[in-house]
């Protein structure tokens, strides 16, 4: 059995368990920010979903839970439900065989149950902002003795609208205490937090994972007027005939707005956004994993920790303005070496954003006039090597004096002395 998750300072019993997953080679932000973190390093990672985030923080903080104090020691906060339950499956696999407690606290549940499990004081808390804050108004959440506070996916607390919430909950724990975002990107409104309540943060940027599958994926772009965007996906969906698609966009309130269309239209259609109970959502999930509905219209929040196998077809029916967004959304499909079909809606008023996509992906997408038409080729392009300070200095115009040259020739000193 490899021992590098040892050479990371993770324990043999733990890198036994890991090794009976089948986990036994740490992926690159694990390498980075196990370490670190075993050193009580406050961390800003920007990293992908899929690349390992999950271990990279629970690891360390499992390993050094204190089991025979009975009380909150590390705190994770996820902006879903469905990323905190995952989470808490995760941190399952390993936590019974540690003798450490692990309890979830997410919408959807009965507080009253909650309220119970609280009693005993579980090492580790997982759970959203907003079932979190409430347990902490109840004072049925104690956080003076946390330890490690964990935000993941805190580009998606921001999107959320949860960005004050985690504020608060942060600013209930000890000042002393460790602290850690993971991102996929990095905001200002991120930075300005970790600014706040970090100490002297070691920053992360794994690139690992960017390149999802991308050789994979047919991506294409229809150019066309917000009024045609409806009757063409009508026709797509109807012409292409999709085993399973996601059709994305960027707001809630235009999701529920679209996936009525369709359905009016005789789609067969699954509705899936932050507004809805989480037996609604879970129902969803399950209906579109068996293909019980086929075309899945959903906000970003499908776009991450959702894997289901099958899907052919992605359509962005908003241009996302986030290039992480449209890399995490068109990685939906072609996986697991199976090919796949990404279709993006744009405007004129979309070029910009268009276009900082190519820029990101090293590739200049496909693009069609709204009846087939290529409008613009596809190609790839090798990434710009980065400019250095120096490359960026304008080249010297300085000349040496003919005196000057005189002496570089001779390699002699300047033998008059000073009256």
């Amino acid at each position: 059995m490899t021992k590098n998750f040892e050479i990371l300072g993770i324990t043999p019993k733990i890198c036994e368990l890991l090794h009976k997953q089948g986990v036994d080679e740490p992926t690159a932000i694990q390498a980075q920010a196990i370490p670190p973190l075993f050193k009580g390093r406050d961390i800003l990672a920007q990293a992908q979903t899929g690349t390992g985030k999950t271990f990279a923080f629970l690891l360390p903080s499992l390993q050094q839970i204190k089991t025979d104090i009975h009380a909150e020691q590390v705190l994770v906060m996820a902006p879903t439900r469905e990323l905190a339950r995952q989470i808490a499956d995760v941190a399952d696999t390993l936590a019974p065989e540690l003798g450490i407690d692990v309890l979830s606290l997410i919408g959807g549940k009965t507080i009253e149950n909650q309220l119970q499990k609280l009693h005993r004081h579980p090492h580790v808390i997982i759970g959203t902002p907003g079932r979190l804050l409430d347990h902490c108004r109840r004072h049925s959440l104690d956080l003076s003795g946390v330890r490690r506070v964990i935000v993941d996916e805190a580009d998606q607390m921001l999107q959320a609208g949860f960005l004050e919430d985690v504020d608060t909950l942060i600013g209930l724990t000890p000042k002393r205490r460790q602290l850690l975002f993971f991102s996929a990107t990095v905001p200002d409104k991120i930075k300005g937090l970790a600014k706040k309540h970090m100490q002297s943060p070691l920053v992360l940027n794994i690139l690992e994972g960017q390149t999802i599958a991308l050789e994979n994926i047919e991506q294409r772009i229809y150019m066309m007027t917000e009024e045609q965007k409806l009757p063409k996906l009508c026709q797509m969906l109807t012409d292409m005939n999709p085993y399973l698609a996601i059709v994305f966009c960027n707001t809630q309130e235009w999701t529920s707005l679209l996936a009525g269309k369709l359905i009016a239209k005789g789609f067969n259609i699954g509705e899936l956004h932050g507004d809805m109970s989480q037996s609604r959502r879970n129902q969803v999930l399950r209906d579109f994993a068996k293909a019980k509905t086929q075309i899945l219209v959903a906000t970003d929040i499908a776009a991450r920790g959702i894997d289901i196998e099958g899907i052919t077809h992605v359509f962005n029916f908003d241009v996302p303005h986030d290039v992480d967004y449209y890399i995490h959304r068109i990685g939906r499909t072609g996986r697991a070496g199976s090919e796949g079909l990404s279709i993006m809606f744009a405007t004129a008023a979309d070029e910009n954003w268009v276009r900082r996509i190519e820029h990101n992906i090293h590739a200049t997408i496909t693009k069609y006039t709204l009846t087939g038409q290529v409008k613009v080729k596809a190609s790839s392009r090798p990434p710009k090597k980065k400019k250095t300070y120096k490359d960026k200095l304008p080249a010297s115009t300085y000349q040496t004096t003919k005196e000057k040259r005189h002496k570089q020739r001779h390699k002699g000193g300047d033998n008059r002395r000073r009256r």
